[in-house]
């Protein structure tokens, strides 16, 4: 069952990108993650009354509520990172860069969590590595080099490893913790650091000049993060984290093609390549693991 909930997080988190790219054309990042944070909160919390999960907040231990909060906290940071790339660079260069985080996570989960790894899974890591890096253009590189070390790769590159330190985390947190009442805590230290944000870069007085269409995408896309959290972390509480997030980074096959409808991004063919290739390394860490 833990396969199909990874399988929806995948999917929602595709539509995702595509929903916060439409709604972060005019306004800041920051703050436009910061009013997804209030969705997904409104959504986490919503889903924690109705199936009365929230009375076992009480018997959380100290040692998972503090692993809990540094999953929010990484998660945030990824977050704020993530949609400043995408707010600066095309979204089929940003995707894969920050899925690379299943290569770091796999060798996190390999070094803490004692997962263990064999020849097959390495060779889909492999081939997880090799995807990633054709879908990298060398114009990209040294585009990146020329403008700025803090350009749309820079925050991409940052939101892939704190992606993966919140797959950690997140799978020590939430052991013994109902997925969705840990994703609701998380959720929380999230808000805090996306509002902290806003406030710290003076950038609260843009919020009433959002336009209402951008407002709408950027709600839109709230809610299908806190669908995609809410399927992640219940295969993470079932499933190995190993396994587990490779299939949840299939969510670029979701961006990759409706980025080609919505916004009219195409691949070349080493790019196609190494879509191929991160598919096909991503569905036999499945199978493998």
């Amino acid at each position: 069952m833990w396969i199909l909930y990874a399988a929806g997080s995948a999917f929602f988190a595709g539509i995702t990108s595509i929903l916060a790219k439409c709604g972060i054309r005019k306004t800041n990042s920051t703050v436009a993650t910061a009013i997804r944070t209030m969705v997904v909160l409104l959504f986490s919390w919503g889903i924690v009354c109705f199936t009365g999960s929230v009375r076992q907040i009480s018997s959380i231990s100290r040692e998972t509520m503090i692993f809990l909060i540094l999953s929010g906290a990484a998660t945030g940071a990824s977050w704020l990172c993530y949609f400043r790339a995408l707010q600066t660079g095309d979204i089929n260069k940003v995707v894969p860069i920050d899925k690379s985080s299943t290569v770091l996570t796999i060798i996190l989960a390999l070094i803490f969590l004692k997962e263990g790894i064999s020849l097959s899974k390495l060779a889909a890591v492999l081939m997880i590595t090799a995807g990633i890096f054709l879908m990298i253009e060398k114009s990209d590189v040294k585009e990146h080099e020329k403008n700025s070390r803090f350009g749309w790769m820079f925050y991409a590159v940052a939101s892939a490893i704190f992606a993966s330190l919140t797959a950690i985390l997140g799978k020590i947190g939430i052991s013994g913790v109902e997925s969705n009442l840990g994703t609701a805590i998380r959720t929380v230290v999230v808000l805090i650091m996306a509002w902290g944000m806003v406030f710290i870069t003076g950038k609260q007085h843009e919020i009433k000049n959002i336009d209402k269409k951008e407002l709408i995408f950027i709600c839109l896309s709230g809610i299908a993060t806190g669908a995609s959290w809410l399927c992640y972390y219940r295969a993470l509480q079932e499933g190995p984290a190993s396994v587990v997030t490779p299939i949840d980074k299939l969510s670029v096959l979701v961006t990759v093609i409706f980025s080609y409808f919505v916004f009219g991004e195409k691949l070349k063919g080493k790019a196609l390549v190494g879509l191929i290739l991160l598919t096909a390394g991503t569905v036999a860490m499945a199978i493998v693991g």
